[in-house]
């Protein structure tokens, strides 16, 4: 957790990190109550929206982009809400378009998905999708810088 911190200080901050045209940061939505189609954040799924939130709110996000179901944008309102931002929804069944939008965007940008979809769209924007997310894993938090050269990947944890 220290070492999320850290890292993303140093985006934050950094006039390297300034200079970059995109750092896109993509996380699966966090713990849900059941495994109905469009559940609702548990307590703990409630308690990783606050954490991811603490952990994002001075990296200078611009954009944050939300699937539309309820844990997505649950995850993602915490942070919405601190920073004035208005979440835009994507189709994550049209993932090329999303990648599109994203490859072509510039500045701090969050998307929210699911365990099918974050590894997928971090491969399609040219990161280090790793291996894939586990039905009981909500903890990855993918660093995708993009710049001058190839795309760079981190890849890290954080819970709440």
């Amino acid at each position: 957790m220290r070492f999320a911190w850290i890292l993303l200080t140093w985006l934050a901050l950094t006039s390297t990190a300034a200079a970059l045209d995109n750092v896109i940061v993509l996380v699966r939505h966090a713990e849900k109550v059941d495994d109905s189609h469009d559940a609702e954040l548990s307590e703990t799924g409630r308690a990783r929206a606050e954490v991811l939130a603490g952990l994002l709110k001075d990296m200078k996000i611009d954009t944050i982009y939300s699937s539309d179901y309820i844990r997505t944008r649950d995850t993602a309102g915490p942070l919405a809400e601190a920073l004035g931002l208005e979440l835009e929804l994507y189709d994550p069944g049209d993932l090329e378009a999303v990648a599109t939008k994203l490859r072509a965007a510039e500045g701090r940008i969050l998307v929210v998905g699911h365990s099918n979809t974050t590894p997928r769209l971090v491969g399609l924007i040219g990161g280090e999708p790793g291996t894939d997310i586990a039905v009981d894993e909500y903890d990855r938090l993918y660093i995708v810088v993009t710049g001058s050269g190839a795309p760079v990947t981190s890849l890290l944890r954080f819970s709440p």
